[in-house]
């Protein structure tokens, strides 16, 4: 019987020269940090089911955990599978596994595995995990040739929770799994952590163990082949049993202070609102000098707010830093956001000539704000902004716009728009932080000679340096084709651009 001692600790191994080398390497423990899979189960039953999903999850988790430590490895994982996933449109659990996991499991990347597993010439992974939901991050994440994970049933396009034969892979299956991938020539490297991992490690010239090192530091982002630039879902953290329990009993007190949040800034005068907001333990921060009001009877023309897009919220925030409100224009936004709304918020009809006659006629009458990014990015990156506004006035002020959430996102790409700020007032204590910056100074503007896209690559520059955040050139289709997978690709590194 093969057991720990038969393998040296991946310490061990080295990773220079490995160029022709096949490594095949298990997944919770070996290439991640975390043992447990069930954070990433528990990710899919929420963002793909909802909270009653996670509930259930969560119920019966302790059954899991007896049958995978105490009776079956592939029971438990049996339990977890069908609790998770029964009933699922395959396209849901696809969606959440391209545009929700890779950004968790990215954060627990095991270092000295990847030191072995990221020079091979070729990488494979072979996990008793849903092929479904970890093919998307190893492949265009990590970088993998070949995933061999357990294989799910589906009918009519939602997955049933069963296993398909041969079963979940642990044990035997795995070692026959790779046996069937790799045939008489046996990888080179095999990786595992656990003893259902020995009998497909013992097919391969070298295996090593990893060592449970609870403390290990997990591969910072940036060694990754490709950063993880856009993610859905409104989890901020990975759900653990523990805090998927406090989820589960918070949500229903969230709800109903996230709708006492919205009614005080809908019902009460804006002067009041800051106040309110603190005592409902909603945090505004308000740094910088913001200029004086500008009235259509002054006869002057209004201020352009141009502000960095965090959610929908950022006009609100913005007239409650202000204590007077100010209209906001969008590109999109729900009917309920619109009914809730306590400023007055114009669409865009996204025709530059008629988008820039409305905007002209809304600065008559006064102030108002603009988010040029059009879409949210939760990375420190600023999208590429839209020009549009430097065509307009003279009197722009940047403004750098920051929120801290703890438990839910304020924003999704997949979900409902209108539920936004529930999510986000839902958070025990949201906060925003609002930056005025100087007005752009005449020799910079459009009337000093400057073309509308210098005015504004120094306007998101100025934004950029403020927040520390990196420009990009993404744009909203390039972040709608990464999260939907429409081109099967995710966005490269992004690079930096107009000097930002």
């Amino acid at each position: 019987m093969t057991t720990a001692a038969c393998f040296r600790s991946i310490h061990d191994c080295a990773s220079t020269g490995r160029e022709n080398d096949a490594v095949v390497a298990d997944m919770d423990g070996t290439l991640l940090r975390g043992r447990s899979s069930f954070p990433y189960f528990a990710l899919v039953a929420f963002e793909a089911g909802g909270a009653l999903r996670l509930l259930f999850l969560l119920l019966l988790s302790p059954l899991a955990g007896f049958l995978y430590y105490f009776i079956s490895e592939s029971a438990g994982i049996r339990v977890l599978i069908f609790t998770a996933f029964a009933g699922l449109r395959v396209s849901d659990i696809e969606s959440v596994a391209r545009a929700v996991l890779p950004k968790f499991y990215s954060g627990d990347l095991h270092p000295e595995s990847w030191r072995v597993f990221s020079p091979c010439g070729k990488r494979c992974v072979l996990t008793a995990n849903p092929r479904i939901m970890v093919e998307a991050f190893l492949k265009d994440f990590l970088g993998a040739d070949l995933v061999m994970g357990t294989e799910v049933s589906t009918f009519k396009g939602r997955a049933t929770g069963f296993v398909k034969a041969p079963g979940v892979l642990v044990d035997e299956n795995k070692a026959a799994a790779l046996r069937a991938a790799f045939g008489d020539t046996p990888p080179e490297i095999g990786l595992g952590d656990r003893h259902t991992d020995f009998p497909f490690m013992s097919l391969c010239k070298e295996s090593y163990i990893v060592p449970k090192l609870p403390k290990v530091k997990a591969v910072s982002v940036d060694k990754l082949p490709k950063a993880v630039i856009f993610h859905d879902g409104r989890l901020v953290q990975k759900p653990t049993p523990f805090l998927a329990l406090l989820i589960i009993l918070w949500i229903p007190v969230g709800f109903l202070l996230a709708c006492l949040r919205i009614a005080a800034g809908a019902l009460l005068p804006m002067p009041l609102v800051y106040y309110a907001f603190w005592a409902l333990g909603v945090r505004v921060t308000v740094k910088g000098t913001p200029p004086p009001p500008v009235t259509k009877s002054s006869g002057k023309s209004g201020v352009l707010f141009i502000c960095s897009h965090r959610t929908l919220l950022d006009p609100i925030f913005l007239s409650t830093a202000l204590g007077r409100p100010i209209p906001a224009v969008t590109y999109s936004v729900s009917r309920l956001s619109e009914i809730i709304s306590p400023i007055k918020t114009v669409r865009l009809s996204r025709d530059r000539a008629t988008d820039a006659a409305m905007i002209r006629k809304l600065l008559q009458e006064g102030d108002l704000a603009i988010c040029p990014e059009g879409t949210t990015c939760r990375e420190p990156f600023l999208l590429r902004f839209s020009s549009l506004f430097a065509e307009l006035t003279d009197e722009l002020v940047p403004v750098a716009m920051v929120n801290r959430m703890s438990m839910f996102h304020g924003t999704t790409a997949r979900g409902w728009k209108g539920m936004d700020p529930f999510y986000f007032f839902m958070n025990p204590s949201p906060a925003y932080e609002v930056t005025f910056l100087n007005k752009v100074p005449r020799e910079l503007a459009r009337g000093a000679g400057k073309s509308s896209h210098d005015v504004a690559n120094y306007i998101q520059r100025v934004i950029a340096a403020t927040l520390s955040y990196e420009c990009t050139a993404f744009t909203r289709k390039d972040k709608y084709t990464a999260l939907t997978g429409n081109d099967g690709t995710v966005p490269e590194r992004p690079k930096q651009v107009m000097g930002c």
